[in-house]
């Protein structure tokens, strides 16, 4: 045995035990480790290459998460057999983390690092996306890479009225809180979480609860690392030129020309072009040898004399950029049915960010398949944001869809979905595109209101509303100011990035990033209270343009009608190798699709034409809801089938009886089709049930007169 394997356990005192090893596998990577809590196996490594390449000025970080199909025992689907992109799900992973890591490396430190975690084995019990930001900072923590952390992740859900850090799969059925938390010992960092309409309160509790189980995975860690730290001792580097002189020389030149751009509280674009001036005023200054010589040290100090100054400013003076007090909201504008061939669409504006939204109605044959590692199913609720540059005034080629798009898109969806009605209550495929057509600020936010009003400009029965809006913090010592519905500006300069949706009654979904240690309850519970004003604010506006949904869908939407039938009657509906249903089909010009649901058999009948609809739905419901054939009436049917001995005749949809031969006529009848042949409507009687098969007995000849004996 060449290794030396070294683990740490962490029990929250849930008896859910997570072990963390290392030593034992990938050691070429700086750092490794394996964690493992019950039979789910999570393998993480981090490589930081020694020099940071010229030039960089920034954290080059890459987190890649992978599930790999084989820890479940699965093929992975299509032609190749082999793992390929990372799915949705993988990717809002890969955010979860990134987000909790990054601010955490020094600010001074540029070498091009990579954190790649993958699912080894899975028990199909314990959730791995909130324990692979664990695995993650540990594996930093046993390498010599610098990092300010630990940092830890949890999922909290409550359900039933109770919190539980870490749920297995079945634990997190039916909660009505889900957020994922990141946090130091002494910090949160990141939070993530989709919410059923709950109040501020309840929010910050689920939080502190998640912050007291990061505490102790952060102990762990350290603990963990200490058992290593003689052999991987963190290494030392100098990724930054600096010149203290020069600094302040920027700092005094160019601090008040910023304040004096910033306070005239002009447009993005006028403002971009007076801070620009400042910078070139200040470097008329110097020759073009000392500008190729200092020329970046000039522009990084520039930065941070720009930034003080904005962030000075506020804290002093109370106003923003754009002239706005803290808790002001930008001008609002909005508008429905902008397109006339979707099945809704809307505008959203605020301030300089714009969404067009259209709302698409489908059938389920239009849901989503998804087929992962650990999921196989279909989502009949999508939301897709797309950031095309010309939002931003920018030109760069577009490759495929962003994390930032997918994470941003995501949000929106978990803002939007928990009042999206369901069952028979909406029997549709729901897909909203959000186009970013203008951005400066809270894009995300905007699509979550202009998703609203798309839905209700369509007919969607939601339960409520949604608005969001997106919250910053500036602070500086014990001043702090947090600020409403931020500018671009703002959320680079600023502290916080906080997003919030909800409805008048409650928060649905959140996201928020820290960029400075030590953010106080005190704090959040301020930003939380404001954003609930902001919110009611920003639905007023809404409202304004429309106040409820339609009562009825786009005359040229799909219409789906839906109800439950008995599940033993699903089989009749549909017939030997179809036939039933796709006769229905043809007859009605309607699109019918049957699956088994808990309460029985859930029927989708899809037509744009209502006379279709009904004419299908009785049919079907004449199929599976058969009215009883009484003995001793008479009826009227159609003859289904000829046979030697008689006719099989339809009494009521979905029920036959025998008409025998004996019983069509007075007279003797040699064949039945001298009588009767396939298709033929015949009125009978029931005259009695075969006791044997259970089929009905019928008569023809007892409603004809019978014919007098001739005499003998």
């Amino acid at each position: 045995m060449n290794y030396e394997l070294k683990s740490k356990t962490i029990d929250l005192g849930d008896g859910k035990v997570i072990t963390l090893e290392t030593g034992k596998l990938a050691k070429q990577a700086n750092g490794s480790v394996m964690l493992r809590i019950g039979d789910t196996m999570i393998l993480c490594t981090v490589v930081s290459n020694k020099e940071a390449k010229e030039g960089i000025d920034f954290l080059p970080l890459t987190v890649d998460y992978r599930e790999k199909y084989a820890s479940t025992g699965r093929f992975p689907g299509g032609f190749f057999k082999r793992e390929a992109r990372p799915s949705t799900d993988e990717i809002l992973t890969m955010r979860l983390v990134d987000r909790a890591l990054r601010p955490l490396f020094p600010d001074d430190y540029h070498s091009e690092t990579q954190v790649m975690i993958a699912l080894m084995s899975s028990d199909h019990e314990n959730m791995p996306d909130a324990l692979v930001c664990l695995a993650a900072s540990a594996a930093i923590a046993v390498s010599d890479i610098p990092f300010n952390g630990p940092v830890s992740e949890v999922r909290v859900v409550r359900k039933d009225g109770k919190f539980i850090v870490n749920p297995t799969f079945s634990e997190k059925e039916g909660s009505d809180i889900d957020m994922i938390v990141a946090g130091t010992e002494s910090s949160i960092v990141m939070v993530e979480g989709e919410l059923s309409e709950i109040s501020e309160d309840e929010m910050v509790e689920t939080i502190e609860i998640a912050h007291k189980a990061i505490k102790v995975q952060c102990k762990a860690i350290n603990e963990f690392a200490a058992m290593v730290a003689t052999s991987q001792p963190k290494r030392t580097y100098e990724h930054e030129a600096s010149d203290k002189e020069l600094e302040k020389k920027v700092m005094d030149g160019c601090y008040q020309g910023c304040k004096d751009v910033a306070l005239k509280q002009l447009g993005k674009d006028e403002r971009s072009a007076g801070f620009k001036e400042v910078k070139e005023q200040f470097e008329s200054q110097f020759s073009e040898e000392e500008l190729a010589e200092k020329g970046e040290l000039i522009k990084k100090y520039y930065k941070s004399a720009q930034k003080k100054a904005i962030r000075d400013m506020v804290l002093e003076n109370g106003v923003r950029l754009d002239g706005r007090k803290t808790t002001d909201i930008r001008p609002i504008w909005s508008e429905v049915d902008y397109l006339p061939g979707t099945h809704g669409s809307s505008i959203f504006t605020r301030g300089e960010t714009q969404s067009l939204t259209t709302l698409t109605l489908g059938s389920k044959r239009d849901e989503q398949t998804i087929d992962g590692a650990l999921y196989q199913g279909t989502e009949n609720f999508l939301l897709h944001y797309n950031f095309p540059p010309f939002s931003t005034g920018e030109a760069y080629p577009i490759r495929g869809t962003s994390r930032r798009e997918i994470g941003h898109g995501n949000l929106a969806l978990r803002a939007l979905k928990p009042v999206i009605p369901t069952g028979t209550d909406n029997p549709y495929t729901i897909r909203i595109v959000s186009d970013i057509l203008e951005s400066n600020g809270s894009s995300s936010m905007a699509t979550v209101c202009a998703g609203t009003l798309a839905l209700m400009d369509g007919g969607v029965q939601i339960t409520a509303p949604v608005s969001g809006i997106a919250m910053g913090l500036i602070s500086d010592g014990d001043k702090f100011a947090v600020l409403s519905d931020i500018l671009g500006d703002e959320d680079h300069l600023g502290d916080m990035d906080f997003k919030i949706t909800g409805t008048a009654k409650g928060i649905t979904a959140c996201q928020m990033d820290i960029k400075v240690e030590g953010l106080s309850f005190e704090i959040l519970k301020k930003a939380l209270y404001q954003a609930r004003d902001g919110r009611a604010h920003i639905l007023n506006e809404m409202l304004k343009t429309l106040d409820k949904p339609r009562e009825d869908y786009k005359p040229h939407a799909p219409r789906i009608v839906s109800f439950i039938i008995p599940k033993e009657m699903i089989g009749a509906i549909i017939g030997p190798g179809g036939k039933i249903i796709q006769e229905i089909q043809a007859s009605t010009n309607t699109d019918i699709v049957i699956e088994e649901v808990p309460e029985g058999g859930k029927v989708d009948i899809v037509s744009a034409n209502k006379e279709d609809i009904d004419a299908a739905t009785k049919r079907i419901k004449g199929i599976a809801f058969p009215p009883s054939a009484e003995i001793g009436e008479e009826y009227e049917g159609k003859v289904k089938s000829i046979m030697p001995y008689g006719a099989f005749v339809e009494v009521v949809p979905g029920v036959d009886g025998l008409l025998h031969i004996s019983e069509l006529e007075w007279r003797k009848v040699d064949k039945v089709e001298d009588v009767l042949k396939e298709g033929d409507s015949v009125k009978f009687k029931v005259i009695g049930k075969d006791p044997k098969t259970g089929k009905l007995k019928l008569s023809r000849k007892v409603l004809m007169p019978k014919p007098e004996r001739e005499p003998s």
